[in-house]
């Protein structure tokens, strides 16, 4: 999913376009990729099957990739929903195309230069309760830039922060931290961006990690939102999801105009189960958190997904932007295609308020089915 309101919680749309704006030689000159002759590479460098239970496992050594799929689920005529193979490559399936997953299929994926890769493609039964990859956070990878980012390695994790537009700034809001010998968590800090970037009506970034990807083929100076693909492929019912968790907030909320609020900044950490097909993106469970609570020591926190359609009596801002739920008669039963988690230290940064120095640590991230 690209879009609804999760985008303010990584980083402010203004924000993303003047950094864009600011990187756009760097982009436009490597645009011209036959400068360099043809590729010959033929990467399968992203999936998705309808109804896969979880992110494929893509194995680029061996060309072979590993799709979980539900348990109960006919895979005999499945279609592909996402297909990304490296740049100018093409692949005799495609987008829309269904396949036949009870055995191996095959991939051809030919390179700009005509070189041909075969990639085979297996599936397994996933488990009926799945865990999110990486959830205690204790894995980081080095990225080109010089940070770090959530996960093995960027073509196989499900996480994704703001740090690669803040980085263009010289700041990183989400970083790993040791809370203990060995064990990492996310410690996201809520950082002032500068009297430039304020001037643009961008005061601060929020620290921020969430369930997804930044996609930088997809950037769009006129829809910067579009870089950011929100969730994961997800297949379980958890009643709840449980983390430990720290939070401090900044000295002096404030909004963009630097005014001064009459009350705290507050973080934010939820997980939505969609179900996405045909373009549209429906809610079937919601678990929110927000609180402006000081928490010095990490505390167990465990929050309750509430399945179907939520009434008048919950906050707007826990309900989906398009307004869409799954159908009632099928509230009870129905399998979600995706989990959204965000998390972030300052609940408003999509108004470009929250206090600087507000801090938010997470660690232990687990869903419960119990």
């Amino acid at each position: 999913m690209t879009g609804d309101n999760h985008f303010s919680k990584i980083i402010s749309v203004k924000l993303i376009s003047l950094i864009l704006i600011t990187g756009s030689i760097v982009l436009n000159g490597c645009l011209e990729e036959d400068f360099f002759g043809l590729s010959s590479f033929g990467e399968i460098k992203e999936i998705e099957i309808e109804n896969q239970a979880s992110q494929a496992i893509i194995k680029s050594q061996s060309k072979e990739i590993i799709i979980e799929m539900p348990g109960g689920v006919d895979i005999s005529e499945v279609s592909i929903q996402k297909l990304t193979l490296s740049s100018f490559a093409k692949s005799d399936k495609n987008v829309g195309d269904e396949i036949n997953l009870n055995d191996s299929i095959t991939f051809n994926i030919t390179a700009e230069d005509g070189t041909l890769t075969i990639w085979k493609i297996f599936s397994n039964v996933a488990s009926s309760t799945p865990q999110i990859p990486n959830s205690d956070f204790n894995v980081w990878y080095k990225t080109s830039g010089g940070y770090y980012e959530p996960g093995e390695n960027a073509e196989t994790t499900v996480w994704g922060t703001g740090n690669p537009g803040t980085n263009i700034l010289g700041l990183l809001a989400t970083t790993p931290i040791e809370i203990s010998d060995g064990n990492l968590a996310a410690n996201m800090i809520t950082l002032d961006n500068g009297k430039l970037s304020g001037s643009f009506g961008a005061p601060i970034s929020a620290g921020s990690i969430y369930t997804g990807k930044f996609n930088p083929d997809k950037i769009d100076l006129s829809n910067p939102a579009a870089a950011i693909e929100f969730g994961t492929p997800f297949s379980g019912r958890p009643n709840s999801f449980k983390l430990k968790y720290t939070y401090q907030p900044g000295p002096e909320n404030k909004d963009k105009n630097g005014n001064l609020l009459n009350f705290d900044d507050q973080c934010d950490i939820y997980a939505l189960l969609e179900v996405r097909k045909s373009n549209e993106v429906q809610r079937l469970a919601t678990a929110w958190f927000r609180s402006d609570e000081i928490i010095e020591n990490p505390e167990d926190l465990e929050v309750q997904f509430i399945y179907g359609e939520l009434d008048n009596s919950f906050p707007e801002f826990m309900k989906p932007p398009n307004g869409k739920y799954v159908t009632g008669d099928s509230v009870g039963f129905i399998l979600p295609t995706h989990i959204t988690f965000v998390a972030s230290s300052s609940f408003n940064g999509n108004n470009f308020a929250g206090a600087i120095d507000s801090q938010l640590i997470i660690d232990e991230l687990e869903l419960n089915y119990n």
